[in-house]
């Protein structure tokens, strides 16, 4: 399909930084939910000319489209967007976890432990009512 290409880098440089790129079913959309400069017909069918590539692959679920970079597309990208080896995908990015949410050692519980004594003396209770 014939589109601008400021259309087609827009929507190749949102795919690279993400990694991922969601569109919905409806062809008659003005604009795309995350890329509002362009028509959500460009993003589905640039992406559907990857797919045809195998530089992206694609799962549909309940009218939305779902794209995933693969190792491939993101070698292509790269070269289409010159962009350096250093910069990668945001799902290639491991997450800083924060030092604060450690666990706690298991040694320093609160709640007093219950031994088998306590469990079998209310089980004896019990049978004394029935």
């Amino acid at each position: 399909m014939l589109m601008p290409k400021k259309n087609r880098v827009a929507i190749y440089e949102y795919l690279f930084k993400e990694g991922v790129l969601v569109a919905k079913k409806d062809f008659h959309a003005a604009h795309h939910k995350d890329l509002t400069t362009v028509p959500n017909l460009h993003v589905i069918k640039a992406l559907q000319s990857l797919k045809s590539r195998g530089y992206v692959k694609e799962q549909f679920a309940w009218r939305h489209f779902y794209w995933y970079l693969t190792n491939e597309g993101i070698q292509y990208l790269r070269d289409f967007l010159h962009l350096p080896p250093e910069i990668v995908p945001a799902t290639l990015k491991r997450q800083q976890r924060p030092e604060t949410a450690r666990p706690k050692p298991r040694g320093t519980s609160d709640a007093p432990t219950k031994s088998a004594s306590d469990r079998d003396a209310y089980r004896r209770d019990r049978k004394s009512v029935v």
